[in-house]
Protein backbone atom coordinates (compact mmCIF):
# COMPACT_ATOMS: atom_id res chain seq x y z
CA UNK A 1 0.00 0.00 0.00
CA UNK A 2 1.49 3.32 -1.11
CA UNK A 3 0.76 6.30 1.14
CA UNK A 4 1.84 9.78 0.06
CA UNK A 5 1.64 12.85 2.30
CA UNK A 6 2.42 16.21 0.71
CA UNK A 7 1.95 19.92 1.14
CA UNK A 8 -0.68 21.01 -1.36
CA UNK A 9 0.16 23.47 -4.09
CA UNK A 10 -2.91 25.74 -4.41
CA UNK A 11 -1.99 26.46 -8.05
CA UNK A 12 -2.04 22.75 -8.97
CA UNK A 13 -5.50 21.97 -10.40
CA UNK A 14 -5.43 18.38 -9.13
CA UNK A 15 -4.49 19.47 -5.61
CA UNK A 16 -7.18 22.18 -5.73
CA UNK A 17 -9.82 19.63 -6.75
CA UNK A 18 -8.72 17.20 -4.03
CA UNK A 19 -8.80 19.92 -1.33
CA UNK A 20 -12.44 20.64 -2.21
CA UNK A 21 -13.34 16.93 -2.48
CA UNK A 22 -11.83 16.16 0.92
CA UNK A 23 -13.30 19.25 2.60
CA UNK A 24 -16.73 18.37 1.18
CA UNK A 25 -16.27 14.85 2.53
CA UNK A 26 -15.64 16.42 5.95
CA UNK A 27 -18.59 18.81 5.62
CA UNK A 28 -20.90 15.87 4.85
CA UNK A 29 -19.67 13.93 7.90
CA UNK A 30 -21.52 14.24 11.24
CA UNK A 31 -18.34 15.76 12.73
CA UNK A 32 -18.34 18.40 9.98
CA UNK A 33 -22.00 19.41 10.22
CA UNK A 34 -23.70 16.93 7.83
CA UNK A 35 -24.07 19.47 5.01
CA UNK A 36 -22.30 19.74 1.67
CA UNK A 37 -20.02 22.70 1.13
CA UNK A 38 -21.90 25.72 -0.22
CA UNK A 39 -21.22 26.36 -3.92
CA UNK A 40 -19.50 29.64 -3.10
CA UNK A 41 -16.98 27.85 -0.86
CA UNK A 42 -16.36 25.06 -3.37
CA UNK A 43 -15.75 27.59 -6.14
CA UNK A 44 -13.64 30.10 -4.22
CA UNK A 45 -11.85 28.46 -1.31
CA UNK A 46 -8.64 27.34 -3.01
CA UNK A 47 -8.22 30.73 -4.68
CA UNK A 48 -8.67 32.47 -1.32
CA UNK A 49 -6.24 30.08 0.37
CA UNK A 50 -3.69 30.77 -2.36
CA UNK A 51 -3.83 34.47 -1.49
CA UNK A 52 -3.05 33.87 2.20
CA UNK A 53 0.59 33.64 3.27
CA UNK A 54 -0.50 31.93 6.51
CA UNK A 55 -2.41 29.00 4.94
CA UNK A 56 -1.04 25.46 4.75
CA UNK A 57 -2.87 22.42 3.38
CA UNK A 58 -1.60 18.86 3.62
CA UNK A 59 -3.05 16.12 1.40
CA UNK A 60 -2.88 12.38 2.03
CA UNK A 61 -3.12 9.85 -0.79
CA UNK A 62 -3.52 6.08 -0.69
CA UNK A 63 -2.58 4.35 -3.93
CA UNK A 64 -2.91 7.74 -5.65
CA UNK A 65 -6.45 8.33 -4.37
CA UNK A 66 -7.17 11.42 -2.22
CA UNK A 67 -7.73 10.09 1.29
CA UNK A 68 -7.19 12.96 3.76
CA UNK A 69 -6.77 16.68 4.24
CA UNK A 70 -5.34 18.93 6.93
CA UNK A 71 -5.86 22.71 6.66
CA UNK A 72 -4.06 25.00 9.04
CA UNK A 73 -3.08 28.62 9.51
CA UNK A 74 -0.13 30.35 11.08
CA UNK A 75 -0.99 32.60 14.00
CA UNK A 76 1.04 34.27 16.72
CA UNK A 77 1.48 33.63 20.45
CA UNK A 78 1.90 36.87 22.36
CA UNK A 79 2.96 35.00 25.51
CA UNK A 80 5.80 33.27 23.62
CA UNK A 81 6.43 36.04 21.06
CA UNK A 82 6.59 33.36 18.37
CA UNK A 83 4.38 32.03 15.61
CA UNK A 84 2.06 29.07 16.15
CA UNK A 85 0.09 26.89 13.77
CA UNK A 86 -3.62 26.29 14.29
CA UNK A 87 -5.03 23.15 12.73
CA UNK A 88 -8.43 24.14 11.41
CA UNK A 89 -9.62 21.06 9.49
CA UNK A 90 -8.47 17.46 9.65
CA UNK A 91 -10.33 14.75 7.75
CA UNK A 92 -9.58 11.21 6.70
CA UNK A 93 -12.20 9.76 4.36
CA UNK A 94 -14.11 6.87 5.95
CA UNK A 95 -12.76 4.19 3.63
CA UNK A 96 -9.16 5.16 4.47
CA UNK A 97 -9.41 5.37 8.27
CA UNK A 98 -7.24 3.14 10.44
CA UNK A 99 -4.09 3.66 8.34
CA UNK A 100 -2.47 6.35 10.52
CA UNK A 101 -3.05 9.03 7.88
CA UNK A 102 -3.99 11.67 10.46
CA UNK A 103 -0.77 10.98 12.38
CA UNK A 104 1.26 11.25 9.18
CA UNK A 105 -0.39 14.57 8.25
CA UNK A 106 0.09 15.89 11.81
CA UNK A 107 3.75 14.86 11.66
CA UNK A 108 4.22 16.87 8.44
CA UNK A 109 2.58 20.00 9.87
CA UNK A 110 4.69 19.60 13.02
CA UNK A 111 7.84 19.53 10.84
CA UNK A 112 6.67 22.70 9.07
CA UNK A 113 6.01 24.35 12.45
CA UNK A 114 9.50 23.46 13.67
CA UNK A 115 11.03 24.85 10.45
CA UNK A 116 9.11 28.11 11.04
CA UNK A 117 10.26 28.27 14.69
CA UNK A 118 6.68 27.98 15.96
CA UNK A 119 6.11 27.56 19.68
CA UNK A 120 3.10 25.23 19.42
CA UNK A 121 0.33 23.61 17.42
CA UNK A 122 -3.28 24.28 18.38
CA UNK A 123 -6.62 22.79 17.34
CA UNK A 124 -10.22 22.48 18.40
CA UNK A 125 -12.21 19.27 18.53
CA UNK A 126 -15.83 18.40 19.29
CA UNK A 127 -16.11 16.92 22.78
CA UNK A 128 -17.84 13.76 21.53
CA UNK A 129 -15.44 13.12 18.65
CA UNK A 130 -13.75 10.41 20.71
CA UNK A 131 -11.76 8.90 17.84
CA UNK A 132 -10.18 12.25 16.98
CA UNK A 133 -9.58 13.06 20.65
CA UNK A 134 -7.75 9.76 21.15
CA UNK A 135 -5.67 10.36 18.03
CA UNK A 136 -4.75 13.87 19.16
CA UNK A 137 -3.84 12.67 22.66
CA UNK A 138 -1.60 9.95 21.21
CA UNK A 139 0.12 12.65 19.15
CA UNK A 140 0.74 14.74 22.29
CA UNK A 141 -2.11 17.26 22.33
CA UNK A 142 -3.90 18.06 25.58
CA UNK A 143 -6.40 20.56 26.99
CA UNK A 144 -5.05 24.07 27.25
CA UNK A 145 -4.87 25.75 30.64
CA UNK A 146 -2.64 28.43 32.11
CA UNK A 147 -3.50 27.69 35.72
CA UNK A 148 -5.45 24.58 36.82
CA UNK A 149 -7.33 26.69 39.37
CA UNK A 150 -8.79 28.77 36.51
CA UNK A 151 -9.75 25.70 34.47
CA UNK A 152 -9.36 24.64 30.87
CA UNK A 153 -9.71 27.04 27.96
CA UNK A 154 -12.91 26.82 25.93
CA UNK A 155 -13.24 27.51 22.22
CA UNK A 156 -16.04 30.03 21.55
CA UNK A 157 -17.23 31.78 18.43
CA UNK A 158 -19.64 34.47 17.24
CA UNK A 159 -20.81 34.26 13.64
CA UNK A 160 -20.79 37.51 11.74
CA UNK A 161 -23.22 38.30 8.95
Amino acid sequence: MTITILQANYNDKKHARHIIEMLDCYANDPMGGNEALPDYVAQNLVYELSNRKDAISILAYVEGQPAGLLNCFEGFSTFSCKPLINIHDLIVATEFRGRSLSTKMLRMVEEIAIERDCCKLTLEVLEKNYIAINSYRKFGFHHYELDPIMGKAEFWHKKLT
